[in-house]
């Protein structure tokens, strides 16, 4: 098996890892009982730190794939470990994409994983690789919005449903937008392996401002409105309406004055 020549050390989970899970889950047990003063700061750290685990999830899913397609570094490079210290830009990975909610309520993962390239043969794995991030995404999504299709929101607190609502909107934003074909996100790693050499070498020199690129589009307002009516049409298909996913940023960002529309009891 490929996992042979991994060292156990390598593959053991971070205790960083395992303290953002341990803050993700006081600050749900927080958000669900109401015991925290201000509703909206627990729900802040919530999705934020279950936002976190997503990303490193994220990454673990490329790590994960690159070593059963045949790259056994990526086990001395601390990537098994879902340790987010541990990622080539932890910039890109974790810093970045935490203030993109903030500012916008996105959810954009950056690709952060050293991936030699090299070691792996077939261009199919080259592309299950980079796709694997952003499937990642998408079984997150399904989870985050399990009890809205389910019909089971009996004795689910507002703000509990509300903060589901606006995590479950930040995975399908991040598979969306880390699908599309653009040099630098995942899109285009899943395409890249079928180009032409010539059209590689062109595109090469953009890849490090992808993520930029589109996180700026998306403050274009007509591409921003377009961009939201898709994600509230695929989240309404899910069982989640405009106002749990309204409630749930604006709980979210609770530095901000709450909408009475949006005021949970403690």
């Amino acid at each position: 098996m490929t996992t042979a020549t991994i060292r156990r050390s390598d593959r053991r989970i971070s205790p960083v890892f395992l303290g953002i899970l341990a803050v993700a889950a006081v600050a749900g047990w927080a958000t669900w009982t109401g015991y925290a003063q201000q509703p909206g700061v627990a729900v802040f750290l919530f999705v934020t730190s279950a936002w976190v685990v997503s990303l490193c999830l994220h990454e673990y899913a490329h790590a994960r794939t690159a070593l059963h397609s045949g790259d056994l570094a990526v086990g001395a490079k601390g990537y098994l470990t879902l340790n987010p210290l541990k990622y080539t830009h932890a910039l890109l990975s974790i810093v970045l994409p935490v203030l993109f909610v903030i500012m916008g309520g996105i959810g954009l993962p950056g690709g952060a994983v050293f991936i030699e390239r090299g070691r792996i043969r077939g261009r199919w794995r080259h592309s299950l690789i980079s796709a694997a991030g952003p499937l990642t995404n998408v079984l997150f999504a399904i989870v985050c919005t399990a009890p809205f299709w389910l019909n089971a929101l009996d004795g689910v607190p507002a703000a509990f449903r509300f903060a589901l609502a606006f995590l479950a909107l930040l995975q399908v934003t991040a598979a969306i937008l880390n699908s599309l074909p653009v040099p630098g996100l995942d899109g285009y790693g899943v395409i890249e392996p079928w180009l032409s050499p010539r059209i590689k070498r062109q595109v090469e020199p953009f890849a490090p401002f992808g993520l930029l690129f589109v996180f700026a589009l998306l403050w274009v307002p007509a591409l921003n409105g377009a961009f939201f009516d898709v994600i509230d049409f695929i989240l309404r298909r899910l069982g989640i309406g405009a106002l749990d996913q309204y409630c749930g940023y604006d709980l979210y960002r609770f530095w901000q004055d709450t909408h009475e529309l949006c005021s949970v009891s403690r």
